[in-house]
């Protein structure tokens, strides 16, 4: 079976390229599924999951988290058929206001009730397995921070966890200017949902390298390229600076991927979270010249780095089996 990421597929209008869904899940030999559960806020949540079709035998299940203004039907959609492939039970959940989930778009004046969401979706999928199976988590940008503070308040209860591009610091590069950044907690407090924050070039932009791939991006009816609101961008700001002084309570298996020349989270912090992570098991792949959507590469690069992440996947997975 190919082991290109299913971008290849895709165009610059669809995830699909000139496929129907099920045509593609069935070029692809993935199974899709999809539902709806209500949080304790009383807010809709779209959900859904990709397994791999038989013969293939599921060795393990994998929770995606999405980035911000992210969702899981697009880009992130490819890269479950992807791991799915390759033996895993995959999942994903649109965060509040972001992509068919209920919510004021992409607004998350406070990270803790989205981390709630995942819980309640995540341990429920897992449910639906043997326990016995060991379980992962993946993550991209924002969703990094969220994955991180999902293994820091379940304890080690995940057997692995795969950071890419993770936001455990907004680039200087892209962070509001002074004195902006440092007057965003009287906006916030004031204005919470007003889009004042002026980041510097729209975030699809500075991530995607390939033209077709950012255009791509904004193709998909459920993305925004708005500034991000007062009281999210003050939220974006202090989860970063809850996980840098948290860095060492990081136990779980840890693999991090990031593009050396990404301008929306900096490559130094992850490379400060590799370093201080009590993690036994830790890898740090920087890939130098590449941007903040690893996916945005050329298909040889998206390839190689995928590749590597499936390749750390089923080994942790054969050695939690063996355990």
């Amino acid at each position: 079976m190919s082991q290109s990421h299913p971008i290849a597929d895709a165009n610059e209008s669809s995830p699909f390229g000139s496929y129907t869904p099920d045509e593609f899940y069935a070029r692809h030999s993935v199974a899709h599924a999809s539902n709806y559960i209500t949080n304790a806020r009383g807010l809709k949540l779209f959900t859904q999951w990709w397994t791999p079709l038989p013969p293939a035998k599921v060795i393990g299940t994998l929770a995606l988290v999405h980035g911000f203004t992210g969702e899981s039907s697009w880009f992130l959609q490819l890269t479950a058929i992807h791991f799915a492939k390759a033996g895993f039970a995959t999942c994903a959940i649109d965060h509040q206001g972001h992509g068919f989930s209920d919510g004021l778009t992409t607004h998350i004046p406070d990270i803790n009730p989205v981390v709630d969401d995942c819980f309640l979706f995540f341990d429920e999928f897992r449910a639906r397995y043997d326990p016995s199976l060991p379980s992962f988590l993946y993550s991209e940008s924002l969703g990094g921070a969220i994955a991180l503070l999902i293994t820091l308040r379940a304890g080690q209860t995940w057997d692995g966890l795969i950071l890419n591009g993770a936001m455990c610091g907004i680039s200087a590069k892209f962070k509001p200017p002074w004195p902006l950044e440092h007057l965003l907690f009287l906006v916030a407090s004031v204005v919470p949902t007003w889009r004042v924050v002026p980041t510097r070039g729209s975030i699809p932009d500075v991530s995607f390298k390939e033209e077709w791939k950012r255009k791509l991006a904004v193709a998909s009816p459920r993305r925004t390229v708005a500034r991000p609101r007062a009281a999210t961008a003050l939220e974006l700001v202090r989860i970063c600076k809850e996980l840098q002084g948290r860095f060492e309570e990081v136990e779980v298996p840890l693999m991090i991927v990031h593009g050396g020349d990404d301008v929306v989270c900096d490559p130094a912090c992850v490379e400060e979270l590799h370093r201080r992570a009590a993690s036994k098991d830790k890898t740090l792949r920087i890939h130098q010249g590449m941007w903040h959507q690893l996916v945005g590469e050329s298909q040889e690069d998206v390839d190689m780095v995928f590749r590597e992440m499936v390749e750390w996947l089923r080994s942790r997975a054969q050695r939690a089996s063996a355990a």
